[in-house]
């Protein structure tokens, strides 16, 4: 019998479901898609230094920088005063991979276990864990998660590929906002899956905001993943590319699902063995990829922005580099990316390293010198983001990766 809260059906009428912020704009789309279901989902947009706090005095400080922020985060809101805490709920996400964001839910649960012993913590994975907590996830939801993510993953890149050169400040924001409002009813109905009806729509859109002709310095983002996306994590880093005159280049979320499910095909191969989980990922990864694709062409088709790499070209730049069985943590993805942005252009790159994630400093900073090797243009900097860390200190770091940017260009 399980010693902690669990999340009844009953609870989705009174309960308040809190989520930790890691990417703004595909979370949004994912908050209204569950709320279809009946989820009364609601983003953590904290961002002040008592989430650091809160993580310092209730994780042990030898534990990796994101579990540290996320389990923060969550106790800065209960002990707020902003929410009942016999009416609310904690989601968590699990890959299910060897990397410790696995175990976050345990470190979460001992953290709230005297203070909010009523309190469930769900769990949002795809691995068969926590069966007992772990969040109901059908065919239908699997699926308007995958197009979900496919809508933030068009959305953010649109927005960095805007931002930067608007003519009317905040026209980008506006639009971003508008879309996001579209697609929430959207997701109402089957309409979501007319991808590329409303893929030219959002397309268009972006692309009726006056943009400057204004040569901007590129600047790609790796990483852990959590750091790589959350602005409570990197300190807000795209803003800040933003504000000092550059485009970040983000990847997208479905590389990192991508490589999660061909890493898994890859260990089977390895191996040479055969099981469910590879089946499922094996069946999973290829309509994804065919959606990839699909979205890719949209974008190619419609001329106007530049879109994602075929995450298949990426594998392929991977096996240059290292091999697709070192996929702890992020593994073989973020030397790929690294490769990638190099071999198209960006040579500017930031690598986002949190406090605590070994395969992410060895996959990183160990391939940097192979990666510069082959593209002798590529400019990285390894940026490590931990609780003692300021964002000055970072952001002189990068301030100083752009002047040599500036002198070569």
């Amino acid at each position: 019998m399980a010693q902690h809260a669990i999340f009844t059906e009953d609870m989705k009428k009174t309960h308040t479901i809190l989520v930790p912020n890691m990417l703004p704009v595909h979370f949004d789309l994912f908050i209204s898609m569950f709320r279809k279901y009946g989820y009364n989902m609601e983003l953590l947009r904290s961002s002040e230094r008592a989430v650091v706090d809160e993580g310092l005095k209730n994780v042990h400080n030898d534990t990796c920088y994101p579990a540290l922020l996320v389990i923060g985060q969550f106790l800065e809101a209960l002990n707020s005063g902003r929410y009942n805490p016999d009416r609310v709920a904690l989601l968590i996400t699990q890959t299910g991979g060897g990397c410790r964001a696995s175990n976050y839910i345990h470190l979460l649960r001992k953290a709230i276990a005297k203070k909010y012993p009523q309190v469930p913590v769900i769990s949002l994975n795809f691995s068969g864990l926590e069966k007992e907590s772990s969040l109901p996830l059908s065919a239908p939801i699997f699926l308007k998660l995958l197009y979900c993510a496919m809508y933030g993953d068009l959305l953010m890149t649109l927005y960095n590929q805007c931002k930067p050169y608007e003519k009317i400040p905040g026209a980008s924001d506006n639009c971003l906002k508008q879309c996001q409002h579209r697609l929430e009813k959207t997701l109402d109905s089957s309409a979501y899956l007319s991808l590329e009806r409303n893929c030219k729509t959002i397309l268009d859109d972006f692309a009726r905001i006056e943009r400057s002709k204004e040569k901007k310095i590129r600047v790609g983002i790796v990483g852990e993943i959590y750091v790589k996306y959350s602005p409570l994590a990197n300190n807000h880093l795209e803003e800040f590319l933003i504000r000092e005159g550059c485009e970040p280049i983000v990847p997208p979320l479905l590389e990192f699902i991508m490589y999660c499910a061909s890493s898994t095909m890859m260990n089977g191969k390895l191996y040479g063995y055969r099981s469910k989980e590879t089946t499922f990922n094996g069946i999973g990864y290829k309509l994804i990829y065919a959606k990839q694709k699909q979205l890719i062409k949209i974008m190619k088709k419609h001329g106007v922005f530049e879109p994602f790499h075929d995450f298949e070209e990426l594998r392929e730049n991977a096996d240059r580099f290292i091999s697709q069985g070192v996929s702890m943590g992020e593994g073989w993805l973020i030397p790929a990316e690294m490769a990638m942005l190099a071999a198209t252009g960006t040579n500017n790159i930031i690598s986002a390293q949190p406090f605590g994630c070994l395969p992410n400093h060895i996959v990183a900073k160990g391939m940097a010198r192979a990666i510069k090797e082959a593209y002798p243009n590529a400019n990285i900097v390894a940026i490590d983001y931990d609780p003692g860390a300021t964002s000055v200190n970072q952001e002189n770091r990068i301030k100083l990766m752009l002047a040599n940017a500036a002198l070569e260009s």
